[in-house]
């Protein structure tokens, strides 16, 4: 099942656009014409090995003190790309959606995120984004939600 059967399912209000191929958050807000700001990267970490899914603003990166501090671990670290084609066997590697639950994954979402009314992300693949208003973003997903990131 895609992820956009699953949005569909729970009667997701979102929009599909397709683009050339990019390869980065900031690819996406190229693409769509958007600002980095009203991207949700997902990006994957393990935290004393159990895998989170954190979503954040491609223009910016995870601040991984805060993270261990937010998560109560010792260690955090980025997913490997043969772990991501492990938890996402669908999906382009390097384009999972922000729905780390669609996977089993918890799902932290960065607190910037929330100034946002929409946000726009890869559906699964480097050619295709879906953009949604945060708020239905937030119903289907029910991420936690914390401050975890800097802007570069």
């Amino acid at each position: 099942m895609s992820v956009l059967d699953v949005l569909d399912k729970y009667s997701t209000k979102y929009e599909l656009s397709r683009h050339d191929a990019v390869f980065t958050a900031q690819g996406v807000a190229e693409e769509e014409h958007v600002h980095g700001m009203n991207v949700a990267k997902p990006v994957v970490i393990f935290a004393d090995s159990q895998p989170y899914m954190c979503v954040l603003p491609a223009c910016c990166l995870i601040d991984f003190e805060t993270i261990k501090s937010v998560l109560w671990v010792d260690h955090a670290r980025l997913a490997t790309e043969s772990e991501l084609e492990r938890l996402f066997p669908d999906c382009d590697t390097g384009a999972q959606p922000p729905f780390g639950s669609f996977y089993g994954l918890p799902t932290i979402m960065d607190d910037r995120l929330e100034e946002d009314v929409f946000i726009v992300s890869q559906s699964g693949s480097h050619e295709e984004a879906i953009k949604m208003d945060l708020a239905e973003y937030k119903r289907v997903e029910r991420p936690r939600i914390f401050s975890f990131s800097y802007h570069i």
